[in-house]
């Protein structure tokens, strides 16, 4: 996940005018965030923020989904800044695919959404420790307990089509969220995605990838070039573990920066965004329908 050594990097890579030029996009400005929705106007969308009762509290949420029928549900874990207009945006996207999104505040134990301020940035590094102290709030039992608690939230849903399996993405943090929402609730959850995903695969008695045979998910894990140069083993023992248990799961390492997926980081590259989000619409249509 996001931390100073990805801090650092980030700042490395974008001193080389040639990844500006590349990535060639306006990413502080109103144009990254339209440039997500490149299927705007594909589906009237109803959307709502809404609040979700947990055995830990309420949780602040974002709610969107196409206005007509019942649809697959996603749950999606943001990244460590939290659920935000760029997030939702990302929902938005999705929803328009044919899919009924549900964002969490995952913070909402410290803070309720937006976790960052106008004018803070996980690069300062006041803002960093105290986001931080929010993620110290995590363990595998309350992150299970949420994400028992948000399916069920959705399964309740109108727009939700229970008949059909639940996907859910995660970015940063995120992606070890994907995993452990996959296996606390097996029965539903049947496609992952995770995006600059950190702590997928390690060697601690709790690493996310120790619940692989727990799940009955297909999963799309992408992963970061320099979060790969860091630990290299990492996408070697997450492709052990779901051969070992006989899980399908695509694991690619992208010629990007972590954070390359979040529309408003940084480091967002349109270029192998569009098309790790293409790869996770291929996977949910071929598991949730």
């Amino acid at each position: 996940m996001c931390d100073e050594r990805t801090v650092h990097e980030d700042e490395e890579f974008l001193a080389d005018a040639a990844n500006v030029s590349r990535r060639g996009f306006a990413l502080l400005g109103a144009g990254a965030l339209a440039a997500c929705s490149t299927t705007a106007g594909a589906a009237t969308l109803t959307e709502q923020d809404v609040t979700i009762t947990t055995p830990d509290g309420t949780c602040d949420a974002h709610f969107v989904h196409p206005t007509r029928g019942r649809h697959a549900a996603v749950l999606v874990w943001p990244d460590i800044g939290g659920l935000r207009p760029g997030f939702r945006t990302m929902g938005r996207r999705l929803a328009e695919s044919g899919y009924a999104v549900l964002t969490v505040n995952p913070f909402y134990r410290s803070a309720r959404a937006p976790v960052l301020a106008e004018g803070e940035a996980f690069t300062q590094p006041d803002v960093r420790a105290r986001l931080m102290s929010y993620t110290a709030q995590f363990n595998p039992e309350s992150i299970a307990r949420d994400a028992t608690a948000y399916i069920g939230w959705l399964d309740q849903q109108a727009a939700v089509d229970t008949r059909k399996g639940v996907g859910t993405t995660g970015y940063c943090m995120g992606g070890a969220l994907t995993m452990r929402t996959a296996a606390a609730v097996p029965s539903r959850v049947r496609a992952g995605g995770s995006f600059h995903g950190g702590g997928l695969a390690t060697d601690a008695p709790t690493s996310p990838h120790l619940l692989i045979p727990q799940m009955r998910a297909s999963y799309l894990v992408a992963i970061a070039q320099n979060d790969d140069a860091a630990d290299p083993a990492a996408k070697d023992r997450l492709r052990a573990a779901f051969d070992a248990a006989n899980r399908p799961a695509e694991i690619e390492v992208y010629p990007a920066q972590h954070g390359w997926c979040s529309i408003d980081s940084r480091v967002y590259d349109q270029v192998q965004a569009d098309r790790a989000w293409a790869r996770l619409l291929a996977l949910f249509e071929a598991n949730l329908a």
